[in-house]
């Protein structure tokens, strides 16, 4: 088994005994560096960190591979790459870029088979005569077209 499966199978292991969180991204450099960015349905904690940083480090030995290892949250300005990652943010408003280059600022309203539901607000001219309404738009954008959603902090 190769370094980097070891690790795959321990951060498995970690996320395993919390079903609440999940694996966004991890990586390991040249030098050993370990990079591992977690989510969780209800966020992630300072303590959530320490569990899985303890799961993976005490079941590597240093003597046979040197390592440094970060155990980090994703944030709260990260990318969602992930279905699950939309789920948590629904209710939120979002910025999201399609793959056609489409850019929408929208409230994520629902999340159903592989694809979100956005809604907002626009001002648009009236159909007859002069001035503009404000009208509800939607939009249902399949996972697979997205290609950079964030979510939008407001405070």
């Amino acid at each position: 088994m190769t370094f980097k499966d070891r690790v795959k199978e321990l951060i498995n292991k970690a996320l395993d005994d919390c079903s609440c969180l999940f694996l966004i991204d991890f990586s390991i450099s040249p030098d050993n560096k370990i990079t591992v960015i977690i989510d969780g349905d209800k966020g992630v904690t300072l303590q959530d960190c320490i569990d899985v940083s303890r799961v993976i480090e005490h079941n590597l030995d240093r003597e046979e591979q040197d390592f440094s290892l970060e155990v980090a949250s994703a944030g709260a300005t990260a990318p969602l790459k992930q279905l699950r990652q939309y789920h948590k943010n629904i209710g939120r408003k979002l910025n999201v870029v399609t793959i056609e280059q489409q850019k929408i600022e929208a409230t994520l309203e629902e999340v159903r088979d592989g694809e979100i539901v956005l809604r907002w607000k626009a001002r648009e001219p009236k159909p007859v005569g002069k001035g503009k309404i404000t009208v509800e738009k939607e939009a249902v954008i399949a996972f697979d077209k997205i290609k950079e959603a964030n979510v939008i902090i407001s405070f």
